[in-house]
């Protein structure tokens, strides 16, 4: 497994994966995520900084080092975490819809757009299957790449 965070810019080794939602106010999914692919061939770009710098300038390349992540991975993982609205994942959610990328969706069941999400699929894309719980999202990466 080969883990790229942002903002790093290496290429990947293997098929990879974004992991796409919430970061700010949000518990460190992607590292569960994360861990849970290490024994895979999967490069996973991981959008979670250590730390995030308060130089003007971050902002900007965090939004760059996403827009390229989210256009050049294999697959996008769009986990919604409960705990925010996810306002900038749902803007990339919609924009990798429209694009007809390569999508898994989980969805935690308290998450407050729950509904609104499962809408928008079925009438967007109703051949992506909605998850529920952080092993199903990664059940449904493994099962993706073939792994399973």
């Amino acid at each position: 497994m080969q883990s790229i965070k942002a903002p790093n810019d290496e290429p990947p080794e293997f098929v990879s994966v974004f992991l796409a939602g919430g970061i700010s106010n949000c518990p460190d999914w992607q590292n569960e995520v994360t861990t849970a692919l290490d024994e895979f061939p999967v490069t996973i770009f991981n959008p979670r900084r250590g730390v995030f710098p308060d130089e003007l300038t971050a902002e900007e390349e965090q939004i760059r080092w996403e827009f390229e992540g989210l256009r050049s991975a294999n697959l996008i993982a769009f986990w919604f975490p409960k705990e925010t609205l996810n306002p900038i994942t749902l803007f990339e959610f919609g924009a990798a819809m429209e694009r007809s990328s390569p999508i898994i969706v989980g969805i935690d069941p308290k998450y407050a757009r729950k509904v609104d999400l499962e809408i928008q699929i079925k009438l967007r894309r109703p051949d992506i299957h909605i998850v529920c719980s952080l092993a199903e999202f990664v059940q449904a990466i493994k099962k993706s790449f073939g792994f399973l």
